[in-house]
């Protein structure tokens, strides 16, 4: 797999490597819309030579190489290719290429300015993380110019192979006139880029007055009429066939571009800058070469005045750069050193000891302590990946991590999770920059720098957690930076803090969403405020269906006696609306004289009209105002699962006044037992209500008076509200089971 889309590189090495012996080679057929890929394009002409099936080639032809292709063409191209070019544009290439390769992997290197390095872009697309080190003899730095590796680091010198790169053909051609009296300057980009924009400005200093034309690709208009932009590939020809000379000023001892080449095969004197790469290639005794600008200000002038002894000496010298470059001379370096490559993973597969491998291990950690809906939804995700990797054969161990707080939880709670997920408690710890660096190190991520003062870890008494393979955090509650041994993605259920005051963290919450790995959302609504109020890639969000109760043993309401009462689930956060679901609950009884009973339940339901918190201030003199609220409003705290089911399944519907969230379950909790649901009208609910075909009622809960309307509506027509529900049938076909896939599918990237 020849993953570059360069066209000069690929004129070159293509038929080298079928010189090797290779002779089924992929070609890449999509390429970023980047200015640094003006030199590239689309070649399918190798696709004729594949015989792999068309339905394997489709995969990989879709597929983004630059980028992360996905398990199924990671899958495709293990099947058929053992070898891999690549070059590394994005950090998900680079991981991903090291994450799910079998073969080896070369990354392309063709050298840099000398302020850059390919260490350097490495630490950079990594962070410093283990990614290209856990391929070991599968992984190869491949320096396409002698020497290149002499300035990276120690990890890619040992990993270094030389594949020197050449041009397609190195024979001169004839027809070079000279008879546009110009100087040929190529430099691209100028318009954005600021190491062209530094060139192009040096260039026109020191070369003023003398007639000149810039070539190269320009993007952005530059408001100068000497440069061209981009030409056809026949007018560029010409331009080399008739300009008088070429001047090319690198000095880069690490670098060089094409058009210099170009230059002396049409047969175009180079006037070229001393010290370069040029100098490496035979060019040090040239009398093209110039030691400092005036000496080639000076050899320009010359020959646009028409020095033609001096043009004469400059092309007849100058072909032993393209000696250099000649397939014929590389090409038993390619030989000797790909049958290196192929020797050292023959080595690397026939070594490999024929254990079974234990199953990924996926910790699922609860960083604060939570009840309700978030825990359940955290068991219920847990069951979801469980069960989707079951199903897909590619079983994995799930662990679900709570703090070490006997108080907060006891062993019933987890008494509902299946068997094949484990708990494990644990406490957080802080490390300082010292700490956490020393951490890293010892995980293995020897060239990870710390960026803030502190992180976080995680004590499991287990090797902080190091034996899980991916850490899953519910919710993004973190105060601090996660400590990065592993990938970690959020599971964030809403960002109540962009409407209300939910947290004095917030800003600590934004950075742990833009720090994770990935971010999973339930909803549309959440997905927006993900993209829009975090700020992170939409290529880092997946939106994947929410995770309800399955049915259990809830069986639906028969002719049994009328109920007496709807049920209002709640807690003491500020979103659940109380202020107005009490107003509306007096006009309900008041004004449209309602005969149900309200029982409240839900963690600290039995504190609303004590609790001193601000937004609940006041409400006891609320209640103890009015005798209907009195009378017919019972507030009965949280409780257990059976009692809640009870007061459930006897309830003529179940009330949902919340002003702002992620959505309920208790919406489909009731459903399974015939109970209809009055909900407030906000994007969550509308998204749940279609997924699970409801047959929801709706009111504004913003105003009190459309609430206690609807409540009366709900009231009165009971008997058509039941019949609206969705059936057993649609609730099953949104089962865990049945929705486990969407989760594997995200999860298994990250392994």
């Amino acid at each position: 797999m020849w993953l570059l889309n360069h066209s000069a590189a690929r004129r070159f090495e293509i038929p080298m490597l079928k010189a090797c012996g290779f002779n089924e080679i992929f070609l890449p057929k999509i390429y970023p819309v980047d200015p640094s890929f003006r030199s590239a394009s689309l070649d399918f002409s190798e696709d004729r030579n594949l015989t792999i099936p068309p339905s394997d080639l489709a995969v990989l032809n879709a597929a983004d190489w630059y980028g992360d292709p996905g398990r199924e063409a990671w899958a495709v191209a293990n099947r058929h290719f053992s070898l891999l070019f690549f070059i590394v544009h994005t950090a998900e290439a680079l991981g991903s290429i090291s994450a799910h390769f079998q073969g080896a992997a070369i990354w392309r290197a063709y050298g840099l300015e000398r302020t850059n390095s390919y260490s350097t872009i490495r630490k950079h697309f990594t962070h410093g993380l283990k990614t290209v080190e856990r391929m070991g003899d599968r992984f190869w730095f491949g320096e396409a110019y002698k020497d290149l590796h002499a300035v990276e680091d120690d990890f890619l010198r040992r990993r270094t192979v030389y594949l020197p790169l050449g041009l397609s053909s190195a024979d001169l051609q004839e027809g070079w006139t000279g008879s546009d009296r110009r100087v040929f300057f190529v430099c691209p980009d100028i318009g954005f880029n600021p190491y062209y924009r530094a060139i192009f400005d040096e260039f026109k200093r020191d070369f003023a007055g003398l007639p000149y034309a810039i070539g190269g690709s320009q993007p952005i208009a530059v408001g100068d009429p000497n440069v061209l932009g981009f030409v056809p590939k026949e007018l560029h020809e010409r331009h080399m066939r008739e300009m008088r000379v070429m001047y090319y000023h690198s000095r880069e001892p690490r670098h060089i571009h094409y058009h210099p080449f170009e230059a002396v095969r049409a047969g175009m004197p180079l006037v070229f800058m001393a010290d370069g790469m040029l100098d490496e290639l035979g060019g040090i005794s040239l009398p093209g070469r110039a030691r400092t600008v005036a000496e080639a200000k000076s050899k320009i002038h010359r020959l646009l005045q028409g020095d033609t002894r001096l043009a004469d000496d400059i092309r007849k010298s100058q072909k032993v750069l393209l000696d250099a470059m000649r397939p014929d001379r590389l090409e038993s370096a390619w030989r000797k050193n790909l049958t290196h490559v192929v020797e050292r993973l023959q080595a690397n597969k026939s070594g490999q000891i024929g254990l079974p491998s234990r199953k990924k291990r996926i910790a699922i950690i609860l960083p604060i302590v939570y009840r309700g809906g978030t825990l359940r939804a955290a068991k219920l995700l847990a069951e979801a990946i469980s069960e989707g990797a079951e199903q897909a054969g590619e079983g994995a161990e799930v662990v679900l991590l709570h703090l070490d707080l006997p108080s907060a939880y006891s062993p019933k709670d987890w008494s509902d999770l299946p068997s094949s997920v484990t708990t494990r408690t644990f406490n957080w710890n802080v490390l300082d920059k010292a700490e956490a660096k020393t951490a890293m190190m010892f995980d293995g991520h020897a060239d990870w720098e710390p960026v803030y003062e502190k992180y976080l870890a995680v004590d499991d008494g287990i090797k902080q957690l190091g034996d899980c393979d991916l850490w899953i955090v519910i919710s993004d509650r973190l105060s601090l930076p996660l400590l990065p041994m592993r990938p970690a993605i959020l599971a964030v259920f809403d960002y109540l803090q962009r409407h209300y005051k939910v947290s004095h963290v917030e800003e600590q919450i934004l950075l742990a969403n833009r720090l994770a790995s990935h971010v999973l959302v339930t909803t549309e609504f959440t997905r927006q405020d993900a993209l829009q109020y975090a700020g992170i890639d939409p290529r880092r969000v997946t939106k994947v269906p929410m995770l309800v109760p399955e049915k259990g043993t809830a069986t639906r309401n028969g002719q049994g006696a009328e109920p007496t009462h709807f049920l209002w689930t709640t807690n003491l956060a500020a979103h659940k609306n109380h202020r107005r679901a009490l107003a509306a609950l007096q006009i309900y009884y008041e004004v449209y004289e309602g005969t149900l009973s309200c029982h409240v339940t839900g963690f600290g339901s039995s504190e609303i009209t004590k609790s001193q918190l601000p937004h609940l201030d006041g409400l006891n003199r609320v209640v103890a105002a009015s005798r209907a609220l009195r009378q017919r409003v019972k507030f009965l705290g949280e409780l257990s699962d059976e009692a809640y089911r009870r007061e459930l399944s006897a309830s003529a519907f179940l009330w949902h006044p919340t002003e702002l969230d992620n959505g309920t379950f208790s919406i489909i909790e009731a459903a399974h037992y015939g109970v209809p649901s009055l909900s407030s009208d906000y994007p969550a609910m509308r998204e749940m209500d279609r997924q699970f075909q409801l047959g929801l009622s709706f009111m504004d809960q913003e105003d009190p008076e459309d609430m206690a309307a609807q409540l009366h509506a709900m009231e009165v027509n009971l008997a058509e509200r039941q019949r609206s529900l969705a059936t057993e049938k649609q609730l099953a076909d949104q089962s865990v089971r049945r929705l486990a896939p969407h989760y594997w599918h995200v999860i298994r990237e990250f392994l």
